[in-house]
C-alpha cells in the first residue's frame, strides 16, 4: 500500500500543472483523464465535488461504498480517507474522465452574499448520495476543458466566476446536491461518538474532527472529555495502537502499510509509540 495521497496538497507540490487550475495558490480544479484502471487512497483536506464524464470510478470511506457513472456527480467531505477505484469506459478506449472541484468556505461565502438563490431550510443531515447531472452542468464541465491546454488565459477573476456558475447550475438542477453543499457551510451538530469512531484512523486533525461535528474546536474538546472521560488526541492514539496490534495479529501486513493506513506519520513515529505502548516494536511484536 503506498502512503496516502493528501488532496490537494500533493496536487499543487506535484509536477502535473496541466491538471489542474489554480486559485490564491490552491487547487481549485482537477482534471483526470487516463487509459488505463487507477486504484489508490486520497485523503481530502478540502470539500470536493467529483463529476464524472466517462468511465466510472468506486469510491470506498468506512463500511460505505459509492459508484459513479458517466454524467454522475458526488460530494465528499474534507478530512477523510477515501479509496478509489477508476475505470474506464470500454466502450470509448477505455477512457477515464472527470473533473474535481475544491468547495473552499469563502468561495461559498462569497456566492451565498451574491447570489439571488433562494436559500432552503435545512432540516436534518441530507446524506451522501450519486447524482445525475443535467444538461447545463454537462456542458459546464466540458466548457472548463480548453482551460487546461493553455493556463495563460485562466484569469482568478474568471476561475471564481467559473466556480459561481457551477453552484448555480447545481442549485437549479438537483436540490439535494445544493443541500449538501449548504451543509458544508453550516456543519450539522453531529454525535461525537460517531464522529470520532469513523475517522479515527484517518490522517485527521482534532480541528477537522470538530468541524465534522459541528462544533469549535474548544466546544469539541470540552464535550469529547465529557463522554470519553480523556483527551481525543491521547483516545485516538490508543484507538489507532489497538488497530495496529489487531492487524500485526491476524495479518501479514508490513508494518510500513499499517502505519499509513492508520494515519500515522511516518514509520519510525509509529514504531517508537508502538513500543512505548505495548513494550516491542511492530515487528519484534508480530515475532
Amino acid at each position: 500500500m503506498k502512503k496516502i495521497v493528501k488532496v490537494p496538497t500533493s496536487l499543487i507540490s506535484g509536477p502535473a500543472s496541466q491538471s489542474a487550475l489554480m486559485l490564491d495558490g490552491g487547487v481549485v480544479i482537477e482534471q483526470c483523464i487516463h487509459s488505463m484502471e487507477a486504484k489508490g487512497t486520497m485523503y481530502l483536506e478540502e470539500h470536493l465535488l467529483l463529476i464524472v464524464l466517462d468511465g466510472t470510478v468506486t469510491l470506498t470511506y468506512g463500511k460505505q461504498e459509492y459508484v459513479v457513472g458517466k454524467n454522475e456527480m458526488i460530494l465528499l467531505k474534507k478530512a477523510m480517507a477515501v479509496k478509489y477505484d477508476k475505470v474506464g469506459n470500454p466502450d470509448n478506449d477505455n477512457i477515464y474522465d472527470s473533473l474535481m472541484f475544491s468547495i473552499k468556505d469563502e468561495l461559498l461565502k462569497s456566492f451565498l452574499a451574491t447570489s439571488d438563490i433562494k436559500i432552503p431550510k435545512i432540516e436534518g443531515e441530507i446524506k451522501t448520495g450519486v447524482y445525475p447531472m443535467n444538461e447545463c452542468l454537462v456542458a459546464f464541465a466540458y466548457s472548463l476543458k480548453p482551460y487546461f491546454f493553455d493556463h495563460s488565459t485562466v484569469h482568478p477573476g474568471q476561475l471564481r466566476l467559473k466556480i459561481m456558475e457551477l453552484l448555480y447550475d447545481v442549485a437549479d438542477g438537483n436540490r439535494n446536491m445544493f443541500l449538501q453543499i449548504l451543509q458544508l457551510h453550516e456543519p450539522v451538530r453531529a454525535d461525537i461518538r460517531h464522529v470520532v469512531e469513523q475517522h479515527y484512523a484517518s490522517p485527521v486533525s482534532l480541528s477537522e474532527l470538530a468541524y465534522l461535528s459541528g462544533r469549535s474546536l474548544s466546544s469539541f474538546k470540552r464535550d469529547f472529555q465529557g463522554i470519553y472521560n480523556m483527551t481525543p488526541a491521547l483516545w485516538i492514539r490508543e484507538k489507532r495502537l489497538e488497530k495496529a496490534k489487531e492487524i500485526l495479529e491476524t495479518t501479514n501486513m508490513a508494518v510500513a502499510d499499517i502505519c499509513y493506513s492508520l494515519g500515522f506519520e511516518n514509520v519510525s513515529h509509529f514504531s517508537r509509540i508502538f513500543k512505548e505502548h505495548y513494550g516491542q516494536p511492530p515487528s519484534v511484536f508480530r515475532n
